[in-house]
């Protein structure tokens, strides 16, 4: 493609805010916090209507330069295009030179999607699992949710039917060892500010090997499960919702203090 239709195409797509896929061979060059300069090669160069500007090699996920840009500048002088997006504050630019346009493709892109949510989350999988503490052991009752440790936050607190305290860490992936570690720092922690037995129990896909020894070590448990990653939302398998949260039960605990007796005599007339 010639140079100067390279330049009345991008001028006319950066002006209605399209999506810009560029390959050609180009030389880049960064200032402003820093400095950089990319000698001569072929390049991808990807810019979207909010103005974010990426320049891609041939290798590595993320670019090797990006900029959000505020202005743009398009300038044909000496068989070169040069591209310049800018950033007014703090003050960066990124000027691209390019020698040849190899391929220009532009699309409008309208996408009217607003929310973005992401399934599957711990924080997710930690609400199922509150619904039914029992899939992992009878008589298992929630106490919290994200009770704060100064050594961290506990995933789920809940009480066996001994009476003992049990601290839950769920993790989506395989537990490792930092999470055995991170579970006994939160088992010692509890049983110095309660003065009782606590419990440790690790709830995830898998867990490692020298990861399981630790923890069967140190007196803790794992628990492993599979979770459906579906629309609106990841369930863990086997839960039901049979099982009252800490809420539902602390709100008919209230209703039963407040219900009449039945007792009370009829008023005299």
């Amino acid at each position: 493609m010639q140079l100067i239709q390279a330049k009345e195409r991008l001028d006319a797509a950066l002006a209605r805010k399209d999506l810009i896929m560029l390959v050609g061979d180009c030389e880049v060059k960064y200032q402003g916090r820093a400095a950089s300069n990319l000698p001569l090669g072929s390049r991808l160069l990807l810019i979207k209507g909010d103005g974010s500007f990426a320049i891609h090699q041939n290798r590595l996920l993320r670019p090797t330069n990006y900029l959000m840009s505020n202005t743009w500048s398009t300038v044909l002088e000496n068989d070169t295009l040069t591209v310049s997006a800018i950033k007014r504050s703090p003050r960066e630019t990124l000027t691209v030179f390019l020698k040849n346009v190899e391929m220009l493709n532009v699309h409008s892109m309208e996408d009217h999607a607003e929310d973005f949510k992401l399934v599957g989350t711990e924080k997710e999988l930690n609400d199922q699992l509150m619904n039914d503490l029992e899939v992992l052991e009878k008589g298992l009752r929630p106490l919290k949710q994200e009770d704060v440790l100064r050594k961290g936050f506990v995933d789920i607190l809940a009480e066996d039917k001994d009476g003992n305290l049990v601290i839950i860490e769920l993790k989506r992936k395989q537990a490792d060892y930092n999470a055995v570690m991170q579970l006994q720092r939160y088992v010692n922690e509890l049983k110095k500010i309660k003065n009782k037995k606590v419990r440790g129990i690790i709830v995830a896909p898998t867990i490692g090997r020298p990861a399981l020894e630790l923890l069967k070590n140190n007196g803790n448990e794992y628990y492993p499960f599979e979770f459906d990653v579906t629309q609106p939302r990841a369930t863990i398998k086997g839960i039901d919702t049979k099982q009252k949260t800490i809420f539902q039960a602390l709100e008919e605990n209230s209703k039963k203090k407040n219900r009449p007796t039945g007792d009370s005599k009829n008023p005299q007339k």
